[in-house]
């Protein structure tokens, strides 16, 4: 028995990186808020508190009386603009004190195509903004990710491929709902422990 070390109060911590506001919703970018929000009605977490410059919420990944008991999570999705991510998910892994590799981010992937989820511990940024932030803020990249494939435009121009991230979806909706599916399966599989990173 070890004295003096409380354990976490979570298991984990789950990220959806996107952008605040009304304008973003429906946004390929967006795809990891909208990844939480499923994972957030499947665990029937309570309604979303403002902590961490975020949406945060915490519970199991099983209903109350459900035995054995899921896994505690928290969820949290960041509301200072995909940029700047590391300022909201740095403090709430500090206060939960949780090792990197129990922080599950869920986010947008251009170098994937569509349609294509991947998971992974650590790795390279791919120039994704969210992800440098959250390096910034969390001192390395050894996070785990769920990378969520949303395609890219035929340009590699950065005004041509931010249009294409931050403009509405361009393939069917039911097409937009089996990619959240996906990859909040492979997020449950993951927090539950049965797919190993």
């Amino acid at each position: 028995m070890a004295f003096g070390r409380s354990s976490p109060p979570v298991d984990w911590l789950v990220v959806g990186l996107g952008n605040p506001g009304a304008q973003y919703d429906g946004t390929p970018h967006n795809v990891g808020f909208q990844v939480l929000g499923e994972l957030a009605r499947r665990w029937d977490l309570p309604r979303a508190k403002d902590k961490y410059a975020g949406r945060f919420a915490e519970g199991r990944t099983t209903p109350p009386g459900v035995v054995p008991a899921g896994p505690r999570v928290a969820v949290l999705a960041p509301q200072t603009f995909m940029n700047d991510s590391g300022r909201a998910v740095g403090p709430a892994r500090g206060a939960l004190k949780l090792p990197l590799e129990r922080v599950l981010v869920l986010h947008d992937e251009i170098d994937l195509k569509f349609a294509d989820v991947r998971w992974r511990l650590g790795g390279g940024l791919a120039g994704h903004n969210g992800l440098k932030s959250l390096k910034a803020h969390l001192g390395a990249p050894d996070f785990a990710r769920v990378r969520i494939g949303v395609g890219r435009p035929d340009s590699t121009d950065p005004e041509i491929v931010a249009g294409y991230v931050l403009g509405r979806w361009q393939q069917p909706a039911p097409d937009v709902d089996a990619l959240v599916t996906a990859a909040a399966d492979a997020a449950e599989r993951i927090v539950r422990g049965d797919l190993e990173l």
